[in-house]
């Protein structure tokens, strides 16, 4: 369409507008990959609700998740609508159409009474629609992570965050163009704008563009306390940002005691590498931690030898450097993590290769450090046995973020209490201590408490592993991740929750962690992913 069109009509605004496609003033649109274990073309955003009239017409898409989806399904049919499908945009589609259809009334009613009619009622309608209570009325009723995008058929354009931060947004306007995104280097680089310029949406606020291009944000929802999602801070979001990168560097930085704890201070027979490719600003912080370890120690021995010291020993002593490889190569069009079921054993088999000769064979540790340690699928399937082929004395993998315990109800699919290593690390745990009782306590517990009002829910889960320390939780894992064909050692460690905050102090949400849910629904589901897991899983094992 565009290469056949004039340079003189493509420079005209009110040409392009009506005669090409996609040209236009207000986009909207999400990459939003399956959050809920289900995926096609239903699920693609943005959603539409269409209308007879400009202004009942209503796009959203979204960065969210709701823990509450079936309490808004009632709200829904209360005022006697019958939803088509089952699924949490189509839901906040039809709650945030049913606030613009009551608007839109409301503003009829009004000009009828003034005397308008016919079109006149309908351009009134439609310069004068004010979103500010549409949003309010339906948000109020959600209870998740959440940035919500919309635009109307009459011209306007809103974009709200949750309350508790959990999801993030930042914006950027000037006197032609606003644009936001969940992500601020993507504005910077597409925008050429500086850091400054670009301001954070804050928790419970929502940013409003009028069809005239007035741009305003007003709070709509009261600020709780800050729960911003710290795992995309060590994994999802883009690296580039300049804070992320800190705190990547800070996350890798954090656990160089813990790690030469492990190879007992044999600096010389270590090799550190890292698993690509997001784990590869942690392990740049790592080898910044390694090396300021290594300068001490040479400074110390210098010091010790005194003035006698002779110039071959100082060479020597100088001379020793950490061993840094690029040990796993990865396939980078392959990623497991957001792999479905189904699919990720077979993806994780052939994700990765490795370097041959970056190690002496019996000799070395390898310490390779990775972002998360979740459902340990890839670390089982490819990694552990193909770096084995190295054969290192020991191979330590270490996590730059804690121990994933729990789901996330939040956008991040990790929702399936069984696939957590972790989890099953304590499961397995509890039944060698002949404490299988405490299972089906916790279990009785949440089974009882799941009709109770929101507020008064408690996470039982963490039962399962107060008897054990995290050290022995990952050894545990490490066990489990061994195999009679594997013939290093096998030891993990773990970034811990206080070392988590010290790198990210902005961004406390810390529930896959700690099994601390902001809000109310998301301790509910936790214990109802519990109560599955139960049911299908571990009481028909026990029955076999």
């Amino acid at each position: 369409h565009y290469k056949e069109v004039p340079a003189a009509l493509l420079n005209d605004p009110e040409y392009v507008k009506a005669h090409l496609p996609f040209a236009g003033e207000l986009y909207i649109g999400h990459l939003r990959y399956s959050t809920t274990g289900k995926s096609g073309l239903s699920y693609i955003h943005p959603f539409l609700r269409r209308s007879n009239w400009r202004a009942r017409n209503l796009a959203i898409c979204g960065n969210f998740n709701m823990t509450n989806i079936h309490s808004i399904f009632q709200e829904i049919t209360s005022t006697g609508q019958h939803p088509r499908r089952y699924a949490d945009t189509y839901f906040i589609l039809e709650q945030l159409g049913h606030r613009l259809d009551r608007e839109v009334e409301r503003l009829y009613r009004k000009y009828e009474a003034e005397g308008l009619k016919n079109t006149d009622i309908t351009h009134a309608i439609e310069e004068n629609i004010d979103l500010t209570n549409v949003i309010k009325k339906a948000a109020s009723t959600w209870d998740g992570g959440y940035v919500i995008c919309g635009v109307t058929g009459s011209g306007e354009s809103f974009s709200i965050r949750d309350p508790w931060g959990i999801r993030t947004a930042y914006y950027y306007a000037n006197d032609e163009i606003v644009v936001l995104a969940s992500e601020r280097p993507v504005i910077q680089t597409v925008m050429n704008a500086a850091i400054n310029d670009i301001k954070e949406l804050q928790r419970g606020e929502a940013i409003f563009v009028s069809r005239a291009g007035k741009v305003r944000t007003e709070e709509i929802l009261k600020p709780q306390p800050l729960s911003a999602c710290s795992f995309e801070r060590i994994y999802f979001s883009r690296g580039s940002d300049v804070d992320i990168y800190k705190e990547r560097k800070k996350l890798g930085k954090n656990l160089v005691g813990a790690i030469l704890e492990k190879i007992d201070y044999d600096l010389a027979h270590s090799v550190f590498s890292f698993i690509p490719n997001t784990a590869e600003v942690a392990y740049y912080g790592m080898l910044e931690g390694l090396q300021t370890y290594l300068d001490e120690l040479k400074s110390k021995q210098i010091v010790e030898k005194g003035a006698s010291i002779r110039e071959e020993e100082v060479k020597k002593i100088l001379s020793q450097r950490i061993r840094s490889e690029k040990v796993a190569v990865k396939d980078i069009k392959l990623r497991t993590f957001i792999a479905e079921g189904n699919s990720r054993n077979d993806l994780a088999a052939h994700v990765y290769d490795i370097t041959y000769g970056s190690i002496v064979p019996s000799e070395d540790n390898l310490v390779v450090i990775d972002d998360s340690i979740v459902r340990g699928t890839t670390l089982k399937q490819s990694i552990i046995s193909i770096l084995d082929r190295l054969s290192p004395k020991k191979i330590v993998f270490v996590s730059s973020s804690p121990q994933i315990r729990y789901p996330d109800y939040y956008g991040i699919d990790m929702s399936s209490m069984d696939e957590f290593i972790a989890f099953k690390a304590a499961i397995e745990l509890l039944k060698e201590k002949k404490k299988e009782d405490l299972i089906t306590a916790t279990y009785h517990k949440a089974k009882k408490q799941q009709t109770h009002a929101n507020g008064t829910i408690i996470n039982y889960v963490k039962d399962i592993y107060a008897p054990f320390t995290d050290e022995d939780i990952s050894k545990k894992m490490a066990e489990m991740l061994s195999g009679p064909d594997i013939h290093a050692a096998i030891e993990l460690v773990f970034q811990t929750t206080e070392g988590l905050h010290t790198a990210c102090p902005d961004h406390p949400g810390d529930w896959y962690f700690s099994g601390n849910y902001p809000t109310p629904g998301g301790t509910r589901m936790v214990n109802q992913a519990f109560i599955n897991y139960m049911e299908e899983i571990y009481f028909k094992q026990d029955n076999k």
